[in-house]
């Protein structure tokens, strides 16, 4: 996509789940806690195309920080929810898709990484696409549970 206008990642995101339904991740490729954050990133890129702001960000952690392509730093979940605002617009559509999960030494940092699809119906009803690559750094909570802490994404050169 070359709107170069500040585009939410989110909006990036979402449209991957649409468009390649067939590269969604499977989560049964990976073992252990890496299988637990191949589906969480399968449920994050879902939440996306229902565009249910709300679950979208609820994946953050408090003090996480989001790198949008063109766009500020994101810090915390104030910014982060506004950065990712644009999902509920109909013309646009997000998903993503982890094709690979990994769990660093000591058990309570992992990341994912793999690509996005998005597309955008312009005033004109012209239908733009993009598609980028991601990396997701997340944090064990307290509760056992992973949240996101560091999401940065960026497109793919035309």
């Amino acid at each position: 996509m070359n709107l170069r206008i500040p585009t939410p990642w989110f909006l990036v995101i979402g449209l991957c789940a649409v468009l390649s339904p067939a590269t969604r991740t499977l989560a049964a490729e990976f073992k252990g806690e890496a299988k637990v954050l191949a589906q969480l990133d399968d449920d994050w890129s879902a939440s996306s195309v229902h565009r249910d702001l709300e679950l979208l960000v609820s994946f953050y952690a408090a003090d996480a920080i989001a790198f949008p392509p063109g766009d500020s730093v994101a810090h915390g979940l104030t910014a982060i929810h506004k950065a990712w605002e644009g999902i509920k617009d109909p013309n646009y559509s997000l998903s993503w898709s982890a094709a690979d999960a990994q769990i660093a030494t000591g058990g309570d940092i992992g990341f994912t990484s793999g690509t996005f699809a998005e597309s955008i119906k312009g005033a004109d009803g012209k239908v733009t696409h993009a598609t980028g690559k991601f990396l997701c750094v997340w944090k064990k909570q307290p509760n056992g549970g992973w949240k996101a802490i560091r999401d940065m994404w960026n497109y793919d050169a035309k």
